[in-house]
């Protein structure tokens, strides 16, 4: 529930402070380091100008300064980074990362609002930076996260966010989205004993309720144009920014009728729309490409929608629709493992999207869907230090990441799960009596 987060965030408060414990050591608690700093000698994967190798980047200012040979930076600190590579920080378009803490526990689940048409429902305002899953993330390469609301027609608005601040404002990367979830007009699966006649109803029905909450937005949004005094209409104002194309529409949809019937629904609406979910994307794929409309899909570890398809169609969705031409983000739809956003990539490169266009489906191609592309999802001199150095390909579980930089901050690699590992592993006095 969005706006109980005011009880979360105390809750979660006590809960980050008894977490903190673990972090230190002497009486000291690790902490993100802004500065400058010059990373020398690495192989730099920028995803938009190729691979560069034996090159140094220097951080200052929160941004990447400069790129290039034998650079030098005054009382910068050095970071040796030979025989690593340097990569754009990546990003998961579509979590609820920061909305959950415990799953069981009802109070700290905050992406819900009681009602079926809530747009302005606020997902960053509902984030916690405390969260334990946050570090967790970040210190697999995951810098940056669209959190999302579900429940109803209209959830709410989501935020995409840099995994690091200490309050929501401090980490919003600035976009947000209205998410719409598209009626799902078909049987919900084998279990569903209602007669076509009922499920031509309900989904005639449901189709319905959607265009009648659009009429009555296109109408808000008509007559604000025309300068009328309006009464207070949170939920019709908000849709109205879509409108204005202040905001773009996100529509969740999944089902490759679904996908249809929304392509349908948005062809004579002149705003900006991205797609979520398209789990059977693949179907329809060239009909997406023809719409232009970019996608985020995921996640891609998981099982096929239909008992009919391969066991490995999940894996295999994103690359046919990066064949047929769509522009593809990739998401693990997550709480809790938001981590493994890397290996979601790497089972899609493997199955049919390629090595490249994986690695672009979670920088660059969610930078420029987000409209944040001058700023993130790629190294180049200008955009946020956004990265992370790794021995190897992040998509490998074998690779291990040796720094990641947020917004310029070195970010301390420790989290509650590494320092728990630690303790146990070096147990004193340990299990002798």
């Amino acid at each position: 529930m969005i706006f109980s987060a005011k009880y979360f965030l105390t809750l979660a408060a006590f809960v980050a402070s008894i977490c903190c414990l673990f972090a230190q050591e002497e009486g000291t608690v690790l902490k993100a380091e802004k500065g400058t700093f010059l990373l020398k000698g690495g192989t730099l994967v920028t995803v938009t100008h190729g691979i560069l190798s034996d090159t140094d980047l220097l951080i200052a200012d929160g941004k990447i300064k400069q790129i290039g040979k034998m650079l030098s930076g005054d009382e910068a600190q050095i970071i040796d980074c030979r025989g690593k590579s340097v990569y754009p920080g990546l990003i998961d378009s579509g979590t609820r990362l920061g909305l959950v803490e415990v799953n069981s526990l009802e109070e700290t689940r905050d992406y819900q609002e009681i009602g079926h048409v809530t747009p302005n429902m606020q997902t960053l305002v509902a984030i916690n930076p405390n969260a334990v899953a946050i570090p967790v993330t970040r210190v697999s390469g995951v810098t940056t996260t669209l959190s999302l609301p579900s429940g109803g027609l209209f959830p709410g608005t989501s935020a995409l966010i840099h995994l690091n601040g200490y309050t929501p404002e401090q980490m919003y990367a600035g976009f947000k989205g209205i998410v719409l979830a598209f009626p799902h007009t078909g049987r919900t699966g084998p279990n569903d004993t209602r007669s076509e006649e009922t499920v031509a109803k309900e989904a005639k029905e449901a189709i319905q309720k959607l265009d009648e909450v659009w009429k009555n937005a296109v109408d808000y949004h008509t007559l604000q144009a025309a300068g009328a005094s309006l009464g207070y209409y949170p939920e019709m104002a908000q849709l109205a920014k879509v409108l204005r194309k202040e905001l773009p529409l996100i529509i969740e949809v999944n089902a490759a009728s679904d996908i249809l019937s929304a392509l349908a629904w948005v062809k004579e609406k002149d705003i900006q729309i991205i797609f979520s979910g398209v789990s059977e994307g693949w179907r329809v794929a060239e009909h997406l490409a023809d719409a232009g409309i970019p996608v985020i899909t995921g996640p891609v570890l998981a099982i096929p929608s239909r008992q009919s398809d391969r066991y490995d169609i999940a894996y295999a969705n994103a690359g046919l629709m990066t064949k047929a031409g769509v522009k593809v983000a990739l998401r693990t739809n997550e709480a809790e493992n938001v981590r493994n956003l890397p290996f979601h990539a790497g089972f899609a490169a493997a199955y049919g999207m390629g090595q490249e266009e994986a690695l672009k489906a979670i920088t660059i191609n969610p930078a420029q869907i987000f409209g944040l592309d001058k700023e993130i999802g790629s190294l180049e001199e200008g955009k946020l230090a956004n990265l992370f150095v790794s021995d190897g390909d992040p998509f490998e579980p074998r690779t291990q990441i040796h720094h990641v930089f947020i917004q310029g901050y070195k970010i301390p690699l420790t989290n509650r799960q590494i320092r728990l590992y630690q303790e146990f592993m070096d147990r004193s006095p340990g299990l002798a009596k």
